[in-house]
């Protein structure tokens, strides 16, 4: 079932058309004046779509439109789908979210901490704090990210061949070995950092499966929901359909053309990471973010139950503090102040102190392309947007999406 066709008029759910359509008009001037090249946005209330838009170009140079169907790099917007596996996995008993990491990747028992010093004269110490398995989904690992220029061990992952992929030549188990040499920010635990944590969850899922990962996401997750366009890499016979992947003009802000990396989608990759690299549509990714805002059900399929749905998107930061008091605040897919942190996704847990509309329990995440993702328990409320335009910093999408969504509800 196309997953878009299932649609209402939106004052049949309590929303605005009239309103809602202001949302095409505020992103329709990214397009006009070049800062993004096309958009797709949906949004849904009580499982039923209200608003599907398409605007712009998924090729600027060929002519060729954002449609329906486009396919979209989701970058990040992979960990929420490695978390939901993981979850499978934890329901039928597989880990424990306390067991050590070390248990099912032996190279982590010896990796260190860092304490003070410099790239070439690092000082280190010992972990004391146990690497666990929830820490992963929580990025509370101690692990970071290459592209993150914020700190020496960001300059030793990039050293590493970790920036904006990973070392050539290795595979998801040597991919994890090799960060097991690299020092970890903190120590486990003890702050939130945004990092390669479900890139690790994703090799600890093919040691207790005994499965590779993109056969295991495939079998159990990806295929039971009919995603059947969310992939690795896309087919050739596909290739058309793919949007073209965009960066920011230092100084205009327009959007300029990033063929070679965005040319990785079509060839499939050596690694295979839990934490992104998967190729998406509307129509597949609206199928999972609905399977979660129904409790984990969709279409007679159930994929979770709804107590573990609630458990992934409760705050798992300690004495329910937000990011702007146990985060560093660096580059991650979401606003710190009244945000905290579930498993696999951002959780709001004051709006008010976060000056971004929304409700207590709304959980999200977002891709470094600037595509995002928000489920609203509360209202009963999905909203998915799609582009690419590397990195999401660059323009207020999604503070600015939310504003003009929420002002279109009325009851």
């Amino acid at each position: 079932m196309n997953a878009l066709d299932l649609h209402a008029e939106p004052e049949a759910v309590g929303m605005s058309s009239e309103r809602l359509a202001r949302i095409d008009r505020h992103f329709q001037r990214y397009i006009d004046d070049g800062r993004l090249p096309g958009w797709q946005v949906v949004v849904a209330r009580h499982g039923l779509v209200v608003h599907h838009s398409t605007a712009g170009m998924r090729d600027m140079g060929a002519g060729l439109p954002v449609e329906a169907d486009t396919i979209w790099r989701i970058y990040s917007m992979t960990k929420p789908i490695t978390a939901v596996l993981a979850l499978q996995l934890w329901e039928e008993g597989a880990f424990e979210l306390n067991d050590a990491v070390h248990e099912y990747i032996p190279s982590f028992r010896d990796t260190k901490v860092w304490r003070s010093g410099s790239v070439t004269s690092p000082v280190l110490d010992p972990i004391v704090q146990t690497l666990r398995l929830w820490q992963l989904f929580a990025h509370t690992s101690g692990l970071t990210y290459g592209f993150m220029y914020a700190h020496p061990v960001d300059e030793l992952y990039r050293r590493a061949g970790f920036e904006w992929g990973s070392p050539p030549g290795k595979d998801l188990a040597g991919v994890c070995d090799a960060l097991a040499g690299l020092p970890l920010l903190f120590q486990p635990g003890t702050e939130w950092n945004y990092s390669m944590g479900l890139d690790v969850l994703g090799r600890v899922l093919e040691v207790v499966s005994g499965q590779p990962l993109d056969e295991l996401m495939r079998t159990r997750l990806l295929d039971p929901l009919g995603m059947h366009e969310t992939t690795w890499h896309v087919p050739e016979a596909n290739h058309a359909r793919v949007a073209k992947l965009y960066g920011a003009h230092p100084a205009t802000k327009q959007a300029v053309a990033l063929d070679p990396m965005g040319d990785a989608a079509l060839r499939p990759p050596a690694f295979l990471g839990g934490g992104g690299g998967l190729q998406s549509t509307a129509h597949d990714y609206q199928r999972f973010v609905q399977m979660l805002a129904n409790g984990g059900e969709l279409d007679g399929v159930r994929i979770l139950s709804p107590r573990t749905v609630e458990y992934m998107a409760s705050n798992h930061l300690p004495d329910n503090t937000d990011l702007t008091g146990f985060g560093r605040p660096l580059f991650s897919e979401t606003t710190f102040d009244g945000v905290g942190f579930g498993l696999g996704v951002s959780v709001t847990i004051d709006p008010v102190k976060g000056r971004v509309p929304g409700n207590v329990g709304e959980y999200a995440w977002g891709g470094a392309a600037s595509t995002a993702f928000w489920i609203d328990p509360v209202d009963d409320l999905t909203v998915t947007f799609f582009t690419q335009l590397l990195p999401s910093s660059v323009h207020p999408i999604r503070s600015q999406l939310k504003q003009l969504v929420y002002q279109a509800l009325l009851d």
